[in-house]
């Protein structure tokens, strides 16, 4: 190799690890804001004080000692680990240090500073939050209103144009020649639509079906049908335990959506069933490992624990009963369990160097 081309590929090197480290640095700014948030959920919820001289506690022993839902306090306390407030101890036990007992614990110390995070977030944001801590209920995607569906659509339109279509759907099994002869597609969990455009617009001889319990979401994909003039893409507003019709199909799409079901075993049911034979189920979901201790490698981890309190473990507590899986609660063991809990027999990981998220190609 030559000395310029061996130079180049330095500066090529360099200037990529300078734009990662930009950008966790970024990242962290968004990552503080969420931990700030949290703690000031926990001083309002009485979780510190709680907490102060007890020892490692277990999310049950701190719902039994405050009367509020165990689930969501693990989740608080999982983040508050990740942002090194709590100490964590295997397995899922947490202790507030004695160092911050006058710090976050102590209202009279003068060392005190828990009053001075305010939150950060809008109050009726908050208050819900804590009110769910309280009932175990979360809130659905829908009560967040229509403008809540395109906050990551420009992402979600670069990533489906960039690397589903062009990198993604060739990798997958006889995929690919499916939709150039013209498959049925179901995009479940659909969201913003942006894949599911995507689909209709770079195989024109399949038929999608887009499809979501968000009726915001759906009349946002009904726009957009419009726009583009697809005749080949119809909209459903229908979760995915209950799939519409009974159309079998040749690939249904989950795409970071089965841990903010309330019932995932049964959505997973419900794609098995209504699969052909020979199609594939393709799922993206958040990358993450089964036990906390190793995700704790995650420089993010706190931020995501605080997606999933706001918005995905919310989701998946909607109904009385929910699954609650989580931002980072269907990892590879448990995505691969629940498939061939559902009938699945063959359930292959694809890693297509997404540093946020998982793929899987799941066959009956």
């Amino acid at each position: 190799m030559r000395d310029a081309d061996a130079g180049a590929i330095e500066a090529m090197a360099q200037a990529k690890a300078a734009q990662q480290a930009y950008a966790g640095r970024v990242w962290g700014y968004r990552q503080a804001e969420a931990v700030a948030a949290m703690i000031y959920v926990g001083r309002e919820l009485g979780l510190f004080e709680a907490m102060a001289d007890a020892g490692p506690m277990s999310a049950d022993e701190l719902a039994t000692k405050t009367g509020l839902h165990s689930r969501w306090l693990l989740e608080w306390m999982r983040l508050q680990a990740a942002a090194k407030i709590l100490v964590y101890e295997p397995v899922d036990r947490f202790m507030l240090p004695p160092e911050a007992t006058d710090i976050l614990a102590r209202p009279a110390s003068r060392a005190y500073a828990a009053d001075s995070f305010t939150g950060g977030y809008p109050m009726e944001q908050l208050t819900g939050l804590m009110e769910s801590f309280r009932t175990g209920i979360g809130k659905t995607y829908e009560s967040d209103g229509p403008c809540a569906v395109t906050k990551s659509e420009a992402r979600h339109i670069k990533t489906a144009r960039n690397q589903v279509v062009p990198v993604m759907i060739p990798a997958l099994d006889g995929v690919q020649e499916k939709l150039e002869r013209g498959a049925l597609v179901a995009d479940v969990g659909c969201g913003d639509g942006a894949l599911a455009v995507a689909l209709a617009q770079a195989f024109p001889r399949s038929t999608i079906h887009a499809m979501d319990p968000n009726a915001h979401a759906i009349a946002h994909v009904d726009g957009l049908v419009r726009q583009h003039a697809l005749a080949n893409l119809s909209t459903f507003v229908a979760p995915a335990e209950n799939l519409p019709g009974e159309d079998r199909y040749d690939l249904i799409i989950t795409f970071d959506c089965v841990h903010d079901m309330t019932d995932p075993q049964a959505a997973i049911g419900e794609i098995h069933r209504r699969l052909k034979p020979d199609g594939t189920w393709f799922i993206k979901d958040i990358r993450s490992k089964p036990n906390f201790e190793d995700n704790l490698r995650n420089p993010m981890l706190a931020m995501m624990y605080s997606f999933s309190l706001f918005t995905c473990m919310s989701s998946a507590m909607s109904a009385p009963g929910g699954a609650g899986l989580g931002t980072l609660g269907f990892n590879p063991e448990i995505a691969e369990r629940m498939s061939r809990q559902a009938g699945f027999t063959r359930f292959r990981m694809l890693d297509f160097k997404d540093p946020g998220n998982l793929y899987y190609e799941v066959r009956p």
